[in-house]
């Protein structure tokens, strides 16, 4: 019913810079330096490897997916039925306004569940963070959901209107 798409771009300019400046390495170098020039190479895949580490977790752990044939809602390594889903909590987060660019780098910023003692969300009253992640990424937004056993759970995503409007189709909940 509802996947949610990540953004590609980064890793697309990543990918493609490097791409760029391996090409351009190895015009000037073949045939007489291909050893120098696979070894450059490397090195610097060694450096674009951190560059796509983020998109890579993002791509883990913050993956929507909401499937009512099975009546589950999945995001990351995280698994809920629908039927634990409140779906007043999902209307009421549908009703909220959209916070802008600032709202959501903020937000981001403090969104911390490590499995660290002392960083732990419930540590700070805050929502559970799911999906497996230690923090919603800088930029995305998160939505605060609740069981109906009165958890609250924490969901970053990069569309949340359609998100919840997906999740308050899938849930039964009244517009």
């Amino acid at each position: 019913m509802y996947v949610e798409k990540l953004p590609k771009t980064w890793s697309a300019i990543c990918v493609g810079l490097y791409l760029a400046g391996v090409i351009a390495m190895g015009v000037d170098s073949i045939p007489q330096d291909t050893g120098a020039w696979l070894a450059v190479s490397a090195i610097f895949l060694l450096l674009l490897l951190p560059c796509l580490g983020v998109p890579i977790s993002k791509r883990i752990y913050n993956r929507i997916r909401i499937d009512p044939s099975k009546g589950t809602l999945r995001v990351g390594r995280a698994q809920f039925a629908l039927a634990t889903i409140d779906p007043g909590s999902v209307h009421a987060a549908l009703q909220q306004a959209t916070p802008g660019m600032a709202a959501r780098y903020a937000t981001s910023a403090g969104s911390i569940d490590a499995p660290i003692p002392g960083l732990r969300a419930s540590d700070f009253g805050a929502p559970r963070l799911v999906g497996g992640g230690w923090g919603v990424p800088m930029g995305m937004d998160s939505v605060v959901i609740a069981t109906r056993q009165g958890e609250q759970l924490s969901i970053a995503t990069h569309d949340r209107t359609a998100f919840l409007t997906a999740l308050a189709q899938a849930t039964g909940a009244a517009y």
